[in-house]
């Protein structure tokens, strides 16, 4: 990994942090894309002193808002005519009960936890086919099997809760990467999702009613960001899985997610709708 350039959102708090810095300790250049530019630089000044990796930069961007998605995209590609890795973490679940939307006009947690993916990484395409060999790994969740495929509901307009919308956007982040794979069939890009575990971090803080006393209830047998990070890290660098590509893994083992998710026609109809939400027609892979 010492060559390669590495972008990670969601770089510096959980699961992304931790994923940077064992990436820093191979040697990796690392780009961290974040919302809070002071946690990004607290991060940055420990992940530097704890690697001696020097070579990391930030880029601030607030995946809610689609303007600041192709912004940041422009300074990555610019900064990185080459990328090697693009690791889709940063994640989000809405605070209160009540349905949120961006200022695009889109449902708050779809928008950031599964268009932010899309968005970033057709928008990152130049560089990305510039590399020998690119991976692209998105971190999804179980917490897909939790929700049932309705394309005319995707962002609950009928039925919201935090919860429902969080495994949405998780089963959209499969859907995502089985159609993306498709796509990348004859290009040296690989795309993979996951499962990082059920990980004690501060991402449920925002959590609220019978929800916030399900977490707290479980929290005690939530694994550390550590072992949640070990499945990004490993789809990252291991050559083991240098050719496998449109997969969902969890503690770095392929694994079978639910057959909603596995359904071609659907991420095939998610890919189409995601292109009208983001208007990147002619602009994508």
């Amino acid at each position: 990994m010492k060559d390669k350039v590495c972008i990670i959102t969601g770089a510096n708090a959980g699961i992304g942090k931790e994923t940077t810095l064992a990436l820093a300790k191979k040697g990796t250049t690392i780009a961290m894309v974040c919302r809070n530019p002071n946690k990004a630089e607290e991060t940055k000044k420990e992940i530097i002193n704890e690697s001696g990796n020097q070579n990391i930069e930030i880029f601030i961007c607030d995946f809610s808002i689609q303007a600041q998605i192709k912004k940041v995209a422009v300074e990555l590609t610019q900064r990185y005519p080459a990328i090697d890795v693009l690791i889709n973490n940063a994640g989000f679940i809405a605070a209160g009960t009540t349905r949120q939307t961006t200022p695009d006009g889109i449902e708050q947690t779809v928008a950031v936890n599964h268009l932010g993916y899309f968005m970033l990484t057709n928008l990152l395409k130049p560089s990305l086919l510039a590399s020998p060999t690119a991976r692209i790994i998105n971190v999804s969740s179980d917490a897909h099997k939790f929700i049932d495929f309705d394309i005319n509901n995707l962002q609950l307009e009928q039925g919201y809760t935090p919860m429902k919308a969080y495994s949405i956007s998780k089963l959209l982040n499969i859907h995502f990467t089985i159609a993306l794979a498709k796509r990348l069939a004859n290009t040296s890009i690989t795309v993979n999702a996951l499962h990082p575990g059920v990980v004690r971090t501060n991402f449920s803080k925002n959590l609220s009613g019978f929800t916030k006393v399900i977490f707290a209830l479980a929290k005690p047998f939530m694994i550390n960001p550590v072992k949640g990070a070990a499945t990004s890290i490993y789809l990252a660098s291991s050559p083991k899985v240098a050719n496998i590509s449109g997969k969902y893994f969890a503690n770095k083992k392929q694994k079978t997610p639910n057959k909603d998710a596995l359904n071609e026609a659907y991420a095939e109809k998610v890919w189409n709708m995601s292109i009208q939400l983001t208007q990147l027609e002619g602009q994508t892979f």
